[in-house]
């Protein structure tokens, strides 16, 4: 590991060479290699997190190039996990990345959750966030959980890891309406990064231990007035997935 590449990390207070070396052992799944997805790879790549999973399962589009800083003209038509690996080797070969290029379901998501020190939700609809929320509360590891659109924003890290806590279907239920798509709604290009690179600082101070995670609150961002709001998440002890009877469901 290059001390060099990395020392400005080296050079904060509390994150020392104990912090990156945990971050080098530490694996993150990311569903998603979209407008979240992409500067949270980036970040964490760069960062040198030990390995990444990439999954996703559609490929480049010409009107993903406003957003989806991690790609290029030239991966148009390619398979979004795998055009992302290929930049992301290339930005730092010292993080090893593994390739997803279909969806995840199942007992194959469980497994690469509990494969995972820290989970990120980067998707964009409800079937597969609480299929992945499901998993992480199964698994008990973290999820930090992303979403954008218009010129809004939010992020909320679940930390499943640990007892009592909150779960994505205690905010969310099942029944709610269907994410909103950037495609029939739109989405200023720079607002999944805000909200993207908010999810790596959290993961990054998961896998390293630098700093306590930003659990307990929904942050929501209006990127209109530049105004950022916090709710407080309660745990919702009839949760289907989380909740006290949830193993009787």
């Amino acid at each position: 590991m290059s001390t060099d590449r990395y020392a400005r990390h080296l050079a904060l207070a509390g994150f020392g060479p104990a912090e990156q070396a945990r971050l080098r052992a530490a694996t993150a799944l990311v569903i998603g290699a979209g407008g979240l997805g992409s500067p949270v790879l980036l970040y964490l790549a760069a960062a040198g997190i030990g390995r990444l999973v990439v999954s996703d399962f559609d490929t480049v589009d010409v009107t993903n190039l406003q957003r989806q800083v991690l790609f290029n003209a030239a991966d148009v038509g390619r398979p979004k996990a795998e055009a992302a690996a290929a930049h992301l080797r290339e930005l730092n070969p010292e993080t090893a990345v593994s390739v997803v290029d279909r969806r995840l379901l199942g007992d194959e998501l469980l497994a690469a959750v509990a494969a995972a020190d820290v989970v990120l939700d980067c998707c964009d609809n409800f079937g597969t966030r609480f299929a992945l929320n499901l998993a992480c509360v199964q698994a008990r590891k973290p999820l930090v959980s992303g979403a954008a659109i218009r010129f809004e924003g939010q992020l909320a890290v679940f930390r499943l890891d640990r007892p009592g806590e909150a779960c994505y279907r205690c905010l969310w239920q099942e029944e709610a309406e269907e994410l909103e798509s950037c495609r029939g709604n739109g989405v200023l290009g720079p607002v999944p990064g805000v909200i993207g690179s908010l999810m790596a600082v959290e993961a990054l101070k998961i896998a390293s231990g630098c700093a306590p995670s930003a659990d307990g609150k929904l942050v929501l961002y209006d990127a209109i007035g530049n105004d950022w709001r916090q709710l407080k998440l309660e745990r919702d002890p009839a949760c289907a997935a989380c909740g006290t009877d949830a193993s009787e469901q």
